[in-house]
């Protein structure tokens, strides 16, 4: 309980100190999240159904140095408790800690603070950095998202910190240890250049991208190094008559032979549409074109994916509506086929707004395949969570 106690504690100081200074803004939640987890586990487990009980404070710190310099430090302290941490702890050679205490940055900042049989709390930051601008420079320094994804579902721009459809627990995204230079030409050009360090120097990330825009669409050319390969593509964002048109490609292929044998040249193309109706019904559908074919499985709690395999088959394709009903409940519905797989991917939510800072959700994610599909063992996942923003 000490930890908690600590948790709230900072979290109440945060709100005091937002109050004293104009300089330092602080803002974040608290959110408390049931999660029930039902898939076809193999032996050692002795269950095919879990609850797990996650409580999330999420704390964003912004201070203006000055008028042309900022820092900020955003994090995520997380307390896991239920059956799954339980199971895993159970297993001899296994931890639930195995799963949650992974920083792929070049910093290892990924902290355990507590690690017991029924219950695990962990914390890591995922901003943090110094961030400095004029009219034409942007200069950024330290662990931050470089965001060069265009589409809604999938993203083969993003080379840097690409995130998961499937995360249902992490709005912010993840960032990534780098340095990030932007130089902004005129309204709708721009230059930038970025470099993210590995720990094995051949899995770094360095890459360029130019950004302009033609006949009323923005258009990014991307060239780059990718973790020993060469990254080259790009990607647009426009309208074709009251519908939005984006789409993103890329191409991947090895620059020198590694001693598992070369990868193939995977080419990755991702178009999407979205339209938003007169009565705020809101539509995206996107196809997805993997050359490499995708993954050979999955794992229900989620796993990083990388923007040269961004996803579990060859072919894909999303569909995903949300709809206001009133101005405080709103629901949306999510649906993923891959044919290749003979699978589908269905995920419903629905959200209330119990009070301006205080929103209620319940969500679902239901994978369906046939018995050699890299889905046949995913499940199916609920959860709900009650979130207090401050």
């Amino acid at each position: 309980m000490k930890y908690l106690n600590l948790i709230l504690t900072l979290t109440l100081w945060a709100t005091t100190v937002y109050a004293q200074t104009d300089n330092l803004r602080i803002s974040g939640y608290v959110q408390g999240m049931p999660v029930w987890i039902s898939a076809d586990l193999p032996e050692p487990f002795d269950t095919d159904s879990f609850w797990e009980y996650r409580l999330q404070n999420r704390l964003n710190i912004r201070y203006d140095v000055s008028s042309s310099l900022t820092f900020n430090w955003q994090m995520r302290t997380r307390f896991f408790a239920g059956d799954l941490v339980n199971e895993l702890n159970d297993i001899p050679g296994l931890s639930y800690a195995e799963l949650v205490d992974f920083d792929d940055g070049y910093f290892d900042l990924s902290w355990v603070i507590a690690d017991q049989d029924n219950f695990l709390i962990h914390y890591i930051p995922d901003r943090l950095n110094l961030d400095w601008y004029n009219d034409d420079w942007r200069v950024t320094v330290g662990r931050q998202r470089v965001n060069w994804g265009i589409n809604m579902v999938t993203n083969p721009n993003d080379l840097f910190n690409i995130y998961s459809f499937y995360e249902f627990d992490y709005p912010e995204r993840p960032g990534t240890d780098a340095v990030r230079i932007q130089h902004f030409i005129d309204w709708a050009s721009r230059v930038e250049v970025a470099f993210s360090p590995a720990r094995d120097m051949r899995n770094s990330v360095a890459a360029a991208l130019y950004g302009f825009n033609t006949r009323g669409y923005d258009i990014q050319l991307i060239s780059g190094y990718f973790k020993n390969r060469l990254a080259v593509g790009g990607g647009w964002a426009g309208n074709v008559r009251e519908s939005g048109f984006k789409g993103e490609v890329m191409l991947f292929t090895d620059l020198e032979e590694n001693p598992a044998g070369n990868r193939e040249t995977n080419l990755i193309a991702a178009l999407s549409a979205d339209h938003m109706f007169e009565n705020s019904l809101f539509l995206v559908v996107e196809g997805l074109y993997n050359k490499d074919g995708g993954r050979d499985q999955f794992q229900l709690l989620g796993e990083p994916l990388s923007a040269d395999n961004p996803s579990f088959s060859r072919y894909q394709f999303t569909g995903s509506a949300s709809y206001p009903f009133s101005p405080v409940w709103n629901g949306s519905l999510a649906a993923i086929w891959y044919p290749d797989e003979s699978a589908v991917f269905i995920s419903p939510s629905i959200t209330h707004s119990l009070t301006q800072n205080i929103d209620l959700n319940i969500l679902a994610q239901i994978f369906a395949g046939s018995d050699d599909s890299v889905f046949a063992n995913a499940g199916t996942l609920v959860a709900g969570y009650v979130k207090w923003n401050f």
